[in-house]
This record gives structure tokens, sequence and C-alpha cells, in this order.
């Protein structure tokens, strides 16, 4: 059997439901079907079943001990594996959902898929409910929905109909959305590998062909490089960075990333103990020791990435948490978070909800967790850790709680929502809870229906420049090509959201960090934002961009002499300057500070300017940004 699993891609899926929906007996049919058991195992278990006096079934063939064929019991078969002429197949399994949902958190498999399957008969039950849940917990998306047991309802389509639109109800509400619902019958074989007869009326899936359908997730040597790092060894003149690879691939002159400083450097060599043992390229899961171009300040801790897709940097994240420790797990109370060599102290900001892992029920109004509690936490850091979710690179979005020094939970990150993301420390009172929630509709898709992606262009100068006609005509020229477009105007903002703010430096920075907010709402909303700020200080410019993104923030400044300025001097703005009746105006009482990054300028060096030309100019720069 083997070689039937050599050169091919391979996939791994679980398959969850009712103990007695027939999980078992759809993993031996489809063992058997597929030609994937060993040698003799068929008239084994045939004869066995003789010898207790029961009919042979299909469920049988997962058990191996005789002892617990005797007793009726399927036992824990953690690794299952078929082929089919697309990929293999390794079916995750466990005894039961507290095991199954210890075993993920632990790491100790990961589904990219999975087998939700329903008794035709008896229905949705509750632990059809438990395991969706398990699903959700785990951030496993990819769901075919299996109805079996068909031929107890006489292959009824108005029954199947009855229990799919019944089992959709309540995966909508964990937002999970099933690519296939398919009708069987496990025992008899009907769509299993072959179309069933019994049930013409159905979509002419099967349930080998719907696994074929399962997308293959990436890789962990196809995702982005993260290297954490494990210690630093002082040879020679040399520094030698160590730790294992978790994702990615790592070579001799490539440019990295040191986070979370954002420092960038080159490899310059691999390490080996052994000088003909020497290599210029490692895989993920490869230990490590490299020495790099720039001597910046490494430590433990720190994680090497690649230059782009980076992960995520934050001092507070949503998990799921499988809780094993003798005390409770508490709001306030401090910890140590363990990831990869990141041990950070921490402590809980939020239960939203607790659920008990015997009955995957949640249990209202708790808000600390018990032994063997899964609990929807907030954990707070001391300070930003480097992550990623566990759904996209499981080995960088793992960890374990210590509690007075033993191991007492362990946990997967969940994607962050774009508001925690794009922001390294969250600070929110203590008497407030605050939960962000993110849309079930992804940037990309409103990219695709505007036709076009989101951006925001920040226009700055000095009063007078000129950039609030630009962003006026530049606004108006997009609405007419049909882009999604809104302007920003600081003043207005003033006049409604900011009233509350003089124009202090601090005023300034709260009135440019609202502005920023706005913009980027409306930016995740896809639309193209113009926005037309003074915003003297390049430190509000700089939160802007940190938190719209480098990719989707472009920076304009207007760049016109303060003469020319003075001349047009818009709302008599310098005059009161100059007279002390107006405080914090660039050029007179403050200066306007330059960004230290790359930006683009429009120089305008007269009073009656060519908008047309300016804003020819900024279509220009968009087109490349936003596909106009």
């Amino acid at each position: 059997m083997g070689e039937r699993f050599m050169n091919k891609e391979s996939l791994k899926f679980v398959i969850v439901g009712h103990v007695d929906h027939g999980k078992s007996t759809l993993i031996g049919r489809l063992l058997y079907d597929t030609g994937s058991l060993k040698e003799g195992v068929i008239e084994k278990v045939k004869r066995v079943s003789e010898e207790i006096g029961k009919e042979f079934e299909y469920a049988y063939l997962l058990d191996a001990l005789k002892e617990e064929q005797e007793q009726g019991i399927t036992i824990d078969t953690t690794k299952i594996e078929f082929s089919t002429d697309k990929r293999q197949y390794t079916i995750i399994d466990a005894p039961g959902h507290k095991e199954f949902l210890k075993n993920m958190i632990s790491g100790a498999s990961n589904a990219e898929a999975a087998i939700l399957i329903v008794d035709a008969d008896e229905g949705v039950r509750e632990q059809t409910k438990r395991h969706a849940y398990i699903l959700y917990l785990l951030g496993i998306k990819q769901v075919h929905v299996i109805i079996n047991k068909m031929d107890l309802v006489d292959f009824s389509q108005e029954r199947y109909e009855e229990v799919r639109d019944e089992i959709k109800d309540y995966l909508v509400r964990l937002e999970i959305f099933p690519k296939k619902y398919i009708p069987i019958s496990a025992k008899l074989g009907d769509n299993v590998i072959k179309k069933s007869p019994n049930m013409e009326w159905g979509n002419n899936e099967t349930v080998l062909s719907a696994i074929d359908d399962f997308e293959k997730l990436e890789g962990l040597e196809d995702k982005p490089l993260r290297f954490p790092i494990q210690d630093i060894y002082k040879f020679d003149d040399r520094r030698i960075i160590s730790g294992r690879i978790e994702s990615g691939f790592l070579e001799v002159g490539q440019e990295i990333r040191l986070l979370p400083s954002n420092q960038k450097t080159k490899v310059i060599s691999i390490e080996q103990w052994k000088e003909k043992e020497k290599k210029t390229s490692l895989m993920c899961g490869e230990y490590a020791g490299i020495t790099v171009s720039d001597n910046h300040f490494f430590k433990r801790g720190d994680v090497i990435t690649s230059l782009n897709d980076l992960p995520t940097i934050n001092n507070l994240f949503g998990c799921s948490l499988f809780w094993m420790g003798k005390n409770d797990l508490i709001k306030g109370k401090q910890y140590i978070l363990k990831l990869n060599s990141q041990e950070i102290p921490c402590e809980v900001y939020e239960v939203q909800g607790v659920i008990d892992s015997n009955t995957l029920e949640q249990i209202p109004g708790k808000d600390f967790l018990s032994k063997h509690d899964v609990g929807n936490i907030i954990i707070k850091t001391k300070k930003p850790i480097v992550y990623d979710p566990f759904n996209e690179i499981p080995t960088n979005g793992r960890f374990v709680l210590v509690d007075e020094l033993q191991v007492s939970g362990g946990g997967i990150i969940e994607k962050s929502s774009k508001e925690i993301k794009e922001r390294r420390v969250i600070e929110t009172s203590k008497e407030v809870s605050v939960v962000p929630k993110s849309s079930l509709i992804e940037p990309k898709d409103r990219h695709k229906k505007q036709g076009h992606k989101g951006n925001v262009v920040w226009l700055t100068g000095i009063p007078g420049c000129g950039k609030e006609m630009i962003a006026k005509n530049l606004e108006k020229e997009l609405f007419k090509k049909g882009k999604s477009v809104c302007y920003l105007d600081a003043s207005n903002i003033r006049l409604t959201l900011n009233s509350d703010l003089n124009f202090s430096k601090e005023s300034r920075y709260e009135h440019i960090r609202r502005l920023a907010e706005v913009a980027n709402i409306l930016y995740n909303l896809g639309h193209i934002v113009i926005v037309s700020a003074v915003s003297p200080y390049s430190d509000g410019r700089k939160y802007a961009r940190s938190i719209i993104g480098v990719d989707n923030f472009i920076e304009v400044f207007v760049d016109m002499p303060l003469d020319i300025c003075k001349e047009i001097n818009p709302r008599g703005i310098y005059t009161k300057a100059e007279k002390g009746e107006r405080k914090g105006v660039p050029g007179v009482d403050i200066e306007y500070e330059k960004s230290d990054y790359l930006i683009h300028t429009l120089n305008i060096n007269k009073k009656e300017f060519n908008i047309s030309e300016k804003v020819t100019e900024l279509l220009s720069l968009l087109d490349k940004n936003t596909k106009l």
C-alpha cells in the first residue's frame, strides 16, 4: 500500500457527528471501496463477527482489538489513510470531542477540512451541534455535510431537505457555510464512491468526489517565513542566530526582517558544526544557525520573517483555550504565555464565552475557566507579541499558558479584526469591555464588486496650498469614472466629530487620529477616500499610514511656497496668526514636519495653477494602486 501514497498531494480532514450517525461506517466503507485496507483485514473482521454472532458492519473495520469488537465499541483511530486518483488522504479521528479538541489545540493534529455527518432518520441531535461547534472553534471553513442512513427513510427527498435545512440554519449562526450537502447510505454504499440509483433526485455528488473537491491548503513550506530566535551564540567575530524554521524557507543572500523591531538585514551564511555539511538553504522544520549582515540587537523571542507577508504584532488577541490547570483561569491574574520562543506575561482581558468540554454547551454567565473548560477569550500581553492566526500558520498561532510554573492551558489564536491587527498596542479602560467584530464580507469581495480596491489619498500641506481644491476635483473625476469615492475635509470633521478639540499639539494629534480612523472605516468598506488636512505633525500622518496600511495609503504633500500661501491667506488665517489671534499656524508659530518615508509631492509655484493637471497626476498615481 505504501507505493499508493508516494509523490501525491496529501490532505487531512476530520469526520465529526453524533456517535450513532454512522461516522465509523462511512470511514470503513471509504477504506473498503477505495481498496485501502491491508490484505486479510476484511476476512479477519468477517470471521470475528461470525464468532460473536453479529452481522458484518463496515464500522468494525476500524476496530483493532477483538475485545472491543466483542463490546461493540469503536476505538480511537487517529491516523487513517486512503488514496484517490487525485491525492492521499488522512482522516483525523478521536474517541470523544474533549480528546479531539485537546489534540487539535495542542497540535497533535491539524485538519484542513471536515465532514459533518447527520442521521436522516434521527435528524440533528445535540451532539451534532456540539461537533459543529468544534469546527467553529478551530476555524475549519471547508465543510461538507453528509446526510446518512437515507435507506431508513426510503431515500425520501422530502426528509433529506428537512434535515438539510435544519442543520443549515444552525451552521449559518456559526458562520459555517458548507460547500456541499450529500444524501448517502454508508451501509449500502449509496453515494459513497458511486452514484446511487435510489436518489436520482440528488445532485450527482458522491462523498469521494466531494472529498476530492476540498481545496488543498498551503503547506507550511509554502507559507511566509517564520523563524523564531531561540538563542544567540558568539564564535570568534561571528554572532550566530539559532532557532527552528516554523514555516517557509531560508537561504543565503535572502533579505529578512526582524520583528517586532522591524529592522531589515540579509542572511550571510547558514552555519553547521561540520564544514562539509554546510547548506545554502533550509526548509521549515529544520533547525538553523545563521549569520547576518547587520549588527542589530537580536534576542531570544524575536521572529525573523520575509520582507512581506508579515505576521500580526499586537498585545491583544482572541483565542480558543482548552484549560487543564488545577486552579481556575480568572480575569486579572498574571500568567506566562509561551508561543514558540516568545515568553511574555499576560492576563485574561475578556471571557466571551465558556463551554463545557464534556457537553460542548455554553455555560451562561460564567466568566472564568475551570479544568477541562473551553473558553472563547481575549488575552492581553504585557508587550506586543508576534503571531499568526492558527488557521493560516498553525505553528505560529498555537500557544500555552503557564500558571505557577505548570503548563495549564493550550490555545489557538483566531484571526484578528483589522482594528486589532492595525495597532501594536491596544489600550482600553478596565471598566469597559471592548470586543472587536469582523465583517463577513472580505475586502477582496468588496473590491471585486466595485471594480477597484480601496485606497486613501491623504493631501497635506500648509494652509492655502491648494490641497482642498485638488481633493474636491479629484473626488469629482473619480465619481465621473464610476468609482466608489468620498471626500473628507479636516474642517468638516472639526465642526462635527472633533468639536471638543482645540489647536494645541495634543489636540491636533487627536484630531488627525480620529480623522484617520474615519478614513480607515471608509477604506475598509472598499471606498477610495480623499482626505484634505493640514496635519502638520509627522506623527499624526504616520499613525494614519500605519493603521490604513502602507500599500493602501498615498501621502501627497502639496508644496507651495509660504509667501504665496500668505498671499492667498484663506479665511485670514495668516493675518490672525501674525496678530496673535490664532495659534498653531504652520509657517508662523509652528513648523510643518516633513515625513521620514517616501511620499508624493505636488509642486505648485504660483497662485493660479492648473488644477486639472494636478488631478491627472494623482489619477495616474492612483491607477497603479487601485487598478482604475
